[in-house]
């Protein structure tokens, strides 16, 4: 017996991490400087850690209450209807939700290439089909309505990334307006903010006031440094909020990251922290690394170093792990995430000569 025919997926290529490669190259993982995969230098916030650790003398009680407290707590954070907040086992967990709410088997999703895997992976198992739209590096990765509605052909879910991933470049609130308003009537445009708390732009989140026909996707496995718990969120317009209970996974969102992750929203200043040296290491980033760089709203910036495996090969040799984005068809290019002060140092220190042996080679 075999499974059906998964040969149209494409799968997720995580960043690599510390403790892989230090067992491949013989290293100590505290040696290594890892920023491949967008995470909080700085952790957790210390309540955050508390709260898993109050949290795990109640791993045998199902999340009822802590589910229901951080619906309530995002609803009043965000000035909207506790039925609009769909909680899930991260974002990735909203993006199964609204295919399940949405899609018909036949029915097809238009996604950015470059861009996040899993949008057209959630489709597909849901029997769908995908269709793309190009963010052009011949265009430093402009995202624009028309980009989007010159590959839209009747899609039923239209995903755009904001800030993008890997390229950084942001998606306007007034572009995803016009967006929605030439669409087909029953075409739902998801916004993905995953990196929207280190963007200055307005959140699109504004605008379920007045549309039925955006949903926008959040996490805290950025910002707030809970990656590892796995716990994500989306808004959805108020009129068909109540087909939640008919597409979650119950339970799906467990005790701990639901406790964890009211308490940091109530840490503030932990992500202001997050969002302000991320910041500094964009600019210092595009200011002293010898390759072109795109301008960035996450907190991650996007090279040009010729040829990616090599380069990130080499960098990771010397002790610094980046992300090759050959898996996100670009095989020229470095995703650096932001790291403390002296790691982004380190990182751009360690790249520079590492490009420098590259272009002699």
């Amino acid at each position: 017996m075999q499974p059906r025919d998964l040969s149209a997926h494409t799968p997720y290529v995580p960043g690599r991490g510390s403790e892989e490669v230090a067992r491949e190259l013989g290293m100590d993982p505290d040696d290594l400087t890892k920023l491949s995969s967008n995470e909080n230098p700085f952790g957790p916030s210390p309540k955050a850690v508390d709260a898993v650790r109050e949290a795990a003398a109640d791993v045998d009680v199902y999340p009822t209450t802590s589910h229901t407290d951080l619906t309530e707590t995002l609803a009043a954070k965000w000035d909207l209807a506790p039925a609009q907040i769909w909680v899930s086992p991260g974002a990735d967990g909203s993006i199964d939700y609204l295919s399940r709410a949405m899609l018909d088997p036949g029915d097809s999703v238009l996604v950015p290439t470059p861009g996040f895997s899993y949008y057209g992976m959630s489709a597909r198992y849901h029997h769908g089909s995908v269709a793309t739209y190009e963010l052009s590096k011949a265009d430093d990765f402009a995202q624009t309505p028309e980009a989007v509605l010159d590959a839209y052909d009747g899609e039923r879910i239209v995903y755009l990334t904001t800030p993008h991933n890997p390229t950084g470049a942001e998606f306007s609130t007034e572009g995803v307006v016009e967006l929605a308003e030439s669409v087909d009537e029953d075409a739902l445009v998801v916004v993905d903010e995953a990196y929207g708390e280190y963007a200055d732009a307005r959140s699109a989140i504004d605008l379920l006031g007045e549309r039925d026909d955006v949903a926008v996707l959040r996490t805290f496995s950025k910002a707030y440094g809970l990656a590892g718990l796995r716990i994500g969120w989306a808004a959805v317009p108020d009129e068909w909020a109540d087909a939640y209970a008919r597409v979650n996974t119950p339970f799906a969102a467990n005790e701990v990251a639901c406790r964890a992750a009211l308490a940091a929203l109530d840490d503030e200043a932990h992500v202001e922290r997050t969002v302000e040296t991320a910041r500094w290491a964009r600019g210092y980033a595009s200011d002293h690394l010898d390759a072109r760089t795109w301008e960035s709203a996450g907190n991650f910036v996007l090279a040009d170093v010729g040829d990616a495996s090599a380069v990130a090969e080499a960098s990771q040799r010397e002790g610094v792990i980046v992300r090759d984005c050959t898996s996100f068809g670009l095989p020229s290019c470095v995703r650096i995430s932001c790291g403390t002060e002296d790691q982004t140092r380190r990182a751009v220190e360690t790249l520079n000569g590492v490009l420098s042996e590259v272009a002699k080679a």
